[in-house]
């Protein structure tokens, strides 16, 4: 008996179909899918970077941040928390997507920070992040996870940034890891950037102040040389600093006398010369001498002798001195045009070197004394030389005698009466004198070094 055929089952064109195309269509999806995350991702760290160069302001910047580390790992939420110098530990910014739990929140973190005080300048900082950690479990309950990344500066911790989830499955994968960790460098970059540029800020204002301090030193030191009859001056200060505590200045003696008159019947009146240098460099040797050129001026006018107005001055200034711990070195002379003496003493100062134009030798001019500022009683010495034409008398500081050169050597005094010796003999002139000796200094520290002190020199040649 024939088998009777079974009715034919109609055939289902697509499911095998469906069955082909399922997998490739899932896997195209995953793939634009994770090809759109990627995009985002990287969208939004463009945008963080271009906020990080262009905004100014580093309260805007790190609003962006938590927004930032919330996008980037699909979070619920991100917390930035600061260190503040005083100790305490500051939620900086929060963002939080569900704007009704978006103040409770912020209300259970502000709590939580405000329990922790940490110690000024504490490193490592781990043991405050483990309290911190705590803190914010205890606060937002344990349906909320959290997951943080150290803001570091310069290698110093200055605080964390949190991201947080209600999801049970969310999971902290390596690539959250690393985007969060992204988002912090970049905080901590616009950290140190601000500080960069609020350091900048006050160098510049101080720069200012020095260009100010310079300006006017410069206006207190003698523009130019006087005209004294028979005579020629030359005269140089190259502070090490822009402000410096070298000083040197000419000034009129006049004292209401009647003065002897040169031939021709020109009125004649000795000139007081002086060179001084503050102990120190910058700002504070500057003021300094800022306040002894205008005492010096004052016991000038009143027509003592050079050792009176040493010991006067000392008295007027030792109390300032004393309280600054700083002393002053100082030689004043005074030049008589008529007679070619000059009248000198010397507080300590390096002697001014004479030199003899009858028998080419050079011989210093020094008295006792002590420096001023260092005894309110000190006694200082008067004393006199005969100049004769052809004659140079060099007063200079030690900044030029102490120039080093690489190796650690010293210019030194030999060097200095050396070279005073042969500039007198084949220059022409005080200003080709001091041009020498500036070059001769120069050359021995090297051409293109900077001194480490002021380096003041003063020329008087007699014609």
């Amino acid at each position: 008996m024939p088998v009777s055929q079974l009715p034919s089952q109609p055939i289902d064109n697509n499911s095998s179909a469906a069955t082909d195309v399922t997998p490739v269509v899932a896997l195209k999806e995953l793939v634009a899918r994770l090809h759109r995350e990627q995009n985002k991702i990287q969208d939004l760290l463009s945008s963080l970077g271009f906020a990080l160069r262009s905004f100014n302001n580093l309260n805007q910047f790190l609003e962006l941040i938590p927004l930032m580390a919330t996008r980037v790992t699909d979070a619920d939420g991100s917390a930035l928390f600061l260190y503040k110098p005083n100790g305490q530990v500051r939620l900086e910014q929060l963002h939080w997507q569900d704007s009704g739990q978006r103040k409770n929140i912020r209300k259970a973190l502000e709590i939580a920070s405000s329990q922790i005080t940490l110690l000024p300048n504490t490193a490592p900082l781990a043991n405050a992040t483990g309290i911190l950690d705590d803190q914010m479990h205890r606060y937002l309950g344990p349906d909320v996870q959290i997951f943080g990344t150290a803001i570091l500066v310069k290698h110093t911790e200055r605080g964390w940034l949190y991201v947080l989830s209600r999801d049970p499955e969310y999971s902290w994968t390596e690539t959250r890891q690393k985007l969060v960790r992204l988002v912090a460098d970049q905080t901590a970059v616009a950290i140190e950037n601000d500080e960069l540029a609020v350091e900048l800020r006050k160098k510049e204002r101080l720069d200012q102040e020095l260009e100010i301090g310079a300006e006017i030193q410069r206006r207190l030191l003698p523009r130019q040389c006087p005209t004294v009859p028979g005579a020629v001056l030359a005269a140089r200060c190259k502070p090490a600093n822009r402000v410096g505590g070298d000083y040197y200045d000419f000034i009129a003696t006049n004292h209401n006398k009647i003065q002897p008159k040169i031939k021709g019947g020109t009125e004649t009146s000795r000139w007081g010369l002086v060179i001084g240098d503050v102990m120190g460099k910058g700002v504070p040797a500057g003021l300094i001498m800022t306040m002894m050129r205008g005492m010096l001026r004052g016991e000038v006018l009143h027509g003592n002798s050079p050792a009176r107005i040493l010991q006067n001055l000392n008295r007027v200034m030792y109390a300032d001195l004393e309280n600054s711990h700083r002393f002053v070195t100082l030689f004043y002379s005074e030049y008589n045009p008529y007679s070619r003496i000059l009248s000198y003493s010397n507080a300590a100062h390096n002697p001014p070197l004479w030199w003899h134009a009858a028998t080419k030798t050079v011989t210093r001019l020094d008295t006792l004394g002590m420096l001023i500022g260092l005894d309110a009683n000190s006694q200082y010495e008067d004393a006199q030389a005969q100049l004769e034409p052809g004659d140079t008398i060099i007063y200079y500081t030690d900044g030029l005698t102490d120039a080093a050169a690489a190796g650690g050597d010293r210019f030194d005094e030999d060097n200095f009466v050396a070279g005073f010796n042969t500039a007198c003999k084949y220059c022409n002139g005080p200003e080709e004198i001091v041009d020498y000796l500036f070059d001769q200094v120069q050359q021995f520290i090297g051409g293109d070094k900077q001194n480490t002190d002021d380096m003041t020199l003063v020329v008087l040649q007699i014609l």
